[in-house]
């Protein structure tokens, strides 16, 4: 059976400054084919247009024009509203600088997504705590960020990420504050959720090796994909 397009990117541009003397293009006409369960890497200098890309698949921003189907829904003709559950729901964000609340336990912080969701308490203080376990943090559920380590850090903004389950886990630099070492254990958490849950994951890096250890690469430079290699 042929694997589902869970992302189908077409001719996507990128503006900035539209009509405005100062107007900026900063996506050249992208095309993204994204396969249901697959693990790819998006690879590319700074200022190539990886993170507008990764906005624009995060549903974070609009494209200016283009097509974009996530899953069976049309981005472009969704309200903001829908957009905001589209985020909610099926898409797993895990950042650079990990992003979690600072006076909040870990457990907390997993749970918020579930909140927003509406799960009720108790569920998600269940999940909450199954997911910390999964990504080997179950001891710390009650410590707050300022008393973990960068790694066990971004281990938490992981299960987070996947708290509601989500189709997709988008990865933007997940390892540029980490040394090398943690960086590897983040990786193989990440290769795990793709091996063992099937989860389709983006990596947004700079880095080779990392790439490296996706399915597929994908260079991007000047706003343009100029290369694709598979593993």
């Amino acid at each position: 059976m042929e694997a589902m397009h869970i992302i189908s990117m077409h001719n996507i541009v990128k503006k900035y400054y539209v009509g405005k003397p100062n107007e900026l293009e900063i996506l050249h006409g992208i095309d993204l084919e994204v396969e249901e369960g697959e693990f790819l890497s998006i690879i590319g200098p700074s200022g190539a247009g990886k993170s507008t890309l990764m906005n624009l698949i995060g549903v974070l921003d609009r494209p200016t024009s283009g097509t974009y189907t996530l899953g069976d829904i049309s981005v472009e003709k969704c309200k903001d509203q829908e957009l905001s559950a589209i985020r909610n729901r099926k898409i797993g964000f895990v950042f650079q600088n990990f992003n979690l609340l600072p006076r909040v336990s870990a457990l907390d912080n997993v749970s918020l997504p579930m909140m927003y969701a509406g799960v009720g308490r108790k569920e998600r203080s269940r999940r909450a705590a199954e997911l910390l376990e999964k990504v080997g943090m179950g001891e710390r559920a009650s410590h707050q960020p300022n008393e973990l380590s960068g790694g066990q850090q971004q281990r938490v903004a992981i299960a987070r990420a996947i708290a509601n389950d989500p189709d997709i886990i988008l990865a933007d630099e997940p390892t540029g504050a980490l040394d090398s070492r943690t960086g590897q254990a983040v990786m193989d958490l990440f290769q795990r959720l793709h091996e063992e849950d099937g989860k389709t994951i983006i990596l947004i890096t700079h880095n080779p090796d990392l790439a490296a250890q996706t399915g597929r690469i994908l260079t991007i430079e000047d706003g343009r994909i100029v290369k694709e290699e598979t593993r």
